[in-house]
């Protein structure tokens, strides 16, 4: 499996990025993504639709450093610092990067604990 899988190494080259959307996280009815939506997610009760949405309350940081789906340790490291300060964190795994929902006020502050 490609990315980098070593805990140390992905917290050094973490490289976030705050998008300038805000997004929606929210129930769907259908099972097909919308030109622009960034994700479905089906779960026994239904499907979640994560989209671009001019009232959405969350922000999406994504991070730059190609990390392996198995690495051990990366999304407890970071909920585990934006927790300390009170923010919360949805993180959405892909195959090259994770993507972090933090809420839409707070999100030049969950930048800056990434960052630091």
């Amino acid at each position: 499996m490609d990315g980098e899988r070593d805990l140390s190494r992905l917290l050094a080259a973490l490289d976030p990025e705050l998008h300038a959307d805000r997004y929606s996280i929210s129930e769907a009815s259908k099972p097909t993504l919308g030109d622009g939506d960034f994700a479905i997610v089906r779960e026994a009760e239904g499907l979640t639709l994560i989209r671009p949405d001019p009232s959405g309350e969350w922000a999406r940081i994504s991070l730059g450093v190609h990390s392996s789906l198995d690495a051990v340790g990366l999304t407890a490291a970071l909920s585990s610092l934006l927790a300390e300060a009170g923010i919360s964190a949805n993180i959405v795994a892909a195959l090259r990067h994770d993507h972090i929902f933090v809420q839409w006020d707070r999100r030049e502050e969950a930048l800056a604990i990434l960052r630091g």
